[in-house]
C-alpha cells in the first residue's frame, strides 16, 4: 500500500512539474535554426547563398546581422523585399537567427572573375580596406566580402554610390581614396578581387 502511495505522489509531482514547465516551453517559440528555414530560399541552406544577387550570411558576425535586420525593419536600408520580411520578426527572434547564422560554416562557390582586375583589387584592398575588412575581406564585424557573389557586391556598391544606402563609418572616405587612386575601375577591381576569394 505504501508503495502505491509513493507511486501516486511521484506521478502527481511529475504532472505538476510538467504543468509548470509547459508554459515556458510554449513561450520559448521557434529556435534560431527553425526561424532560419524561412531564409533558405534566398540565402541558401544554413546561409551559404547559391544565387548571385543574394549575400551569403553564414558565419556572419551576429551584430552585423542584427544591425542589418534592424535597418531593414526601420526602412533605413534599400531593399526589394527584406524590409517587409524583417518586420515579421521580433528583436529576440532576430537575435536568435543572428547567433544561428554566426555558428554556420560559410561554403563559397568559385566565380568567373577578371584576373587582371582582381590583382589590382588586391592592391586596393590592401591599401584602403584591409584595416576594417581583415584577412582579405573574410567574415568579421565589418561584414563578409571575400567570396560574396559579384553581382550582389555590384548592387550593394551601387546603392552606396547613389545614396540609396547610408555609408558605414569611414567607408566613404576609403572608397573615395580608392577611386582617386584607380579611377572608375577601382570598384570593379575590388569586386573582382573579393569574387576571386573562395
Amino acid at each position: 500500500m505504501q508503495r502505491d502511495d509513493t507511486m501516486i505522489k511521484s506521478v502527481r509531482y511529475l504532472l505538476l512539474a510538467m504543468l509548470v514547465l509547459l508554459p515556458a516551453t510554449v513561450l520559448a517559440g521557434p529556435s534560431g535554426q527553425a526561424l532560419s528555414f524561412t531564409c533558405a530560399g534566398c540565402h541558401g541552406t544554413d546561409g551559404s547563398s547559391a544565387g548571385p544577387s543574394m549575400p551569403a550570411i553564414a558565419g556572419m558576425d551576429p551584430e552585423v546581422f542584427i544591425d542589418a535586420m534592424q535597418d531593414y525593419k526601420m526602412d533605413l536600408r534599400n531593399a526589394t523585399i527584406m524590409n517587409r520580411i524583417a518586420k515579421g520578426y521580433s528583436d529576440e527572434q532576430i537575435k536568435d537567427m543572428a547567433w544561428f547564422f554566426a555558428s554556420q560554416r560559410l561554403y563559397l562557390k568559385p566565380q568567373v572573375f577578371n584576373a587582371a582586375l582582381a590583382a589590382r583589387g588586391a592592391e586596393l584592398h590592401k591599401k584602403h580596406c584591409e584595416k576594417c575588412h581583415e584577412n582579405g575581406g573574410r567574415a568579421s564585424d565589418a561584414g563578409t566580402l571575400a567570396g560574396q557573389w559579384m553581382p550582389y557586391l555590384e548592387y550593394t556598391m551601387d546603392d552606396f554610390l547613389n545614396g540609396k544606402r547610408e555609408w558605414p563609418r569611414k567607408m566613404k572616405r576609403k572608397v573615395d581614396a580608392a577611386i582617386a587612386d584607380e579611377g572608375q575601375e577601382s570598384i570593379p577591381a575590388l569586386i573582382n578581387y573579393y569574387g576571386s576569394q573562395h
